[in-house]
């Protein structure tokens, strides 16, 4: 906690961002109290500079975010925690406060709805949204859907991964980068589509590769 600076009103801006997709969720402040507080339970709590007063994120909402790890940048004087979050972050009921593109249609008032289709996921975005597309697929059931014909028949799912990986192979061998990258997003989706039907999260997939590297 010594590395922390807190401003002249006692307090350091806190970033929260999901531990396993990396999404932007929220930003709060903490005064000393509400890291030490942090810190000791593993559930995010905060300093309210509307109310001034210590709150604790998800304690009426059950929406609490369990920490996993603190980062501070290199002035000591802002944080970004990475964190499991149990629910929708806002308190509009989305799932990150950052839902409106600046460029974007939505209503800019305050706790506004979000316009649809915005904002464009970023490409460190693409497989949560991916996963949580799927997810939907898989609880709706929608008719015509080729995600929900893929789970319907697991041994497809595993057909279609060896297809779509001879064909990115064949691509790199011959044909353009943009079909390589082409044929490489078929694999990834045919290969998250398998995950869902495992109940294996991307997020397990990607710790595992960072295990890999110790």
């Amino acid at each position: 906690m010594r590395a922390v600076r807190y401003d002249e009103d006692g307090l350091v801006p806190c970033v929260m961002q999901d531990w396993a997709t990396g999404e932007v969720l929220t930003l709060a402040y903490m005064n000393e109290e509400a890291l030490r507080r942090t810190l000791e339970t593993g559930e995010m709590h905060f300093y309210s500079r509307s109310r001034e007063e210590l709150w604790h994120k998800g304690e009426t909402s059950g929406n609490v975010q369990r920490l996993r790890q603190i980062r501070y940048d290199c002035d000591g004087d802002a944080l970004v925690v990475l964190v499991e979050p149990a629910g929708p972050a806002c308190h509009t009921g989305q799932r990150s406060c950052f839902y409106r593109d600046l460029n974007g249609t939505a209503d800019p008032a305050i706790d506004a709805p979000p316009a649809d289709g915005e904002p464009r996921p970023a490409a460190y975005e693409a497989a949560a949204v991916l996963e949580r597309t799927l997810a939907d697929r898989r609880d709706r059931r929608p008719g015509g859907s080729y995600t929900v014909e893929l789970l319907e028949d697991p041994p497809r799912i595993g057909d279609k991964i060896r297809e779509e990986a001879n064909e990115v192979a064949s691509a790199a061998a011959a044909e353009s980068d943009e079909r390589v990258a082409e044929e490489a997003a078929d694999v990834l989706y045919h290969l998250q589509v398998l995950l869902l039907s495992r109940g294996i999260p991307i997020g397990a997939v990607m710790e595992t590769l960072n295990g890999r590297r110790r």
